[in-house]
């Protein structure tokens, strides 16, 4: 089987700027006749003459929508920033398999958020609090000298901060709306940080003090 010929495809949608959406995500999405993913995912494209399913929490219903679907209907399932970090793609690809997926990259909001920061992130460790807190052992990632958490609500704040201050020292950014008009990058201490109102799309950078004085 051919990419173009599969079945589902999988569109990463950037991290939220219509700016970061590539030519290849809204080709797909021209040819899609069933569009999948969350309302605000689905807004992006208000032209598309496609039917519409917006996903919720309930990841297993919009599987079981897509079952009905499979072979029948050409899909795309939008997902947030690149498919390859924590999107809905992981849950897709396992359900259906690789053989039946075509994956479209995109901009990722770690991507995004080191670039406001004017950083690499090339020996970066990546971490999702977004949802569920990672079941990790902190001190291995005491080594690291840049780690990005995906954030996004005050639980995954507070564990930011303890993380941050288990690893100290650290210099803390907390990026914000990252690609949209809203963006900003604000620079606080670890005590601030467990307190701090912030975007549900947020990414907190954590840099030995070092990296950012280079």
């Amino acid at each position: 089987m051919a990419v173009t010929d599969k079945p589902i495809t999988i569109v990463g949608c950037g991290p939220g700027g219509l700016a970061y959406l590539t030519d290849a995500a809204r080709h797909a999405v021209d040819q899609a006749e069933l569009l999948i993913g969350a309302s605000r995912l689905l807004e992006l494209f208000p032209d598309a003459k496609a039917e519409r399913i917006a996903v919720g929490a309930d990841i297993a219903a919009a599987l079981n929508e897509m079952d009905s679907r499979i072979g029948k209907t050409p899909m795309v399932v939008l997902v947030t920033g690149d498919p390859g970090l924590h999107s809905l793609a992981r849950p897709v690809v396992r359900h259906f398999g690789r053989a039946l997926c075509r994956i479209i990259p995109a901009v990722s909001s770690v991507q995004a958020a080191f670039a406001a920061a004017g950083l690499d992130w090339m020996d970066a460790r990546i971490l999702s609090a977004h949802g569920a807190l990672p079941d990790i052992d902190i001190q291995d990632f005491a080594p690291a000298d840049k780690i990005a958490v995906l954030a996004g609500s005050p639980t995954a704040l507070r564990w930011i901060a303890e993380l941050a201050a288990r690893i100290a020292p650290r210099r803390i950014l907390v990026c914000e709306e990252l690609t949209l008009p809203e963006e900003r990058v604000t620079e606080v201490m670890a005590d601030d940080l467990a307190g701090l109102e912030a975007s549900p799309r947020t990414v907190v950078l954590l840099v030995r003090p070092g990296v950012l004085e280079g």
